[in-house]
């Protein structure tokens, strides 16, 4: 590649991209506009949130906004924050005695049933199954974190 050419990449941001690897401000504002949404969604993943609601805090309008954050995180705002709210789900599982319910509320869903089959989407077990499991291991809690943690491309 020459000096001063566009380096090419599947990132919509390419043209922002100089061979050299210097960022453009845009893609940096747009990056940290992107971080400021998905910072809201861990902060308040319990919350109800929606995409109106995101791209406000990201000064966007909503079709950016969802464009932008599946581009800069390789995953929907949507499916990013059924995670966020799995992962906590994981850890209440382990670590309370709260029912299922209980948890399902906690962590933001509203109803067992979507919560239930969202969970069994992304950890690939029932909230009950995982539960027993995790119980049953007696393995240390941060290697059961590293080793049970939902992968983004579930």
């Amino acid at each position: 590649m020459f000096d001063g050419e566009l380096a090419r990449s599947p990132c919509p941001h390419a043209s922002s991209v100089w061979s050299d690897g210097a960022v453009s401000r845009e893609l940096e504002e747009s990056n940290r506009r992107m971080l400021r949404a998905r910072d809201a969604m861990d902060r308040d993943f319990a919350q109800p949130l929606d995409i109106p609601a995101l791209a406000r805090i990201a000064y966007v309008s909503e079709a950016h906004f969802t464009r932008t954050f599946r581009a800069t995180f390789g995953e929907t705002p949507h499916r990013y924050l059924q995670r966020r709210r799995v992962e906590r789900a994981m850890f209440l599982l382990r670590e309370t005695d709260r029912s299922v319910t209980e948890v399902c509320f906690a962590v933001g869903f509203g109803s067992p049933g979507t919560f239930s089959r969202t969970f069994r989407d992304i950890v690939g077990r029932s909230p009950r199954e995982y539960r027993k499991d995790a119980k049953a291991t007696g393995v240390p809690t941060c290697f059961a974190m590293a080793w049970m943690r939902p992968s983004s491309f579930g």
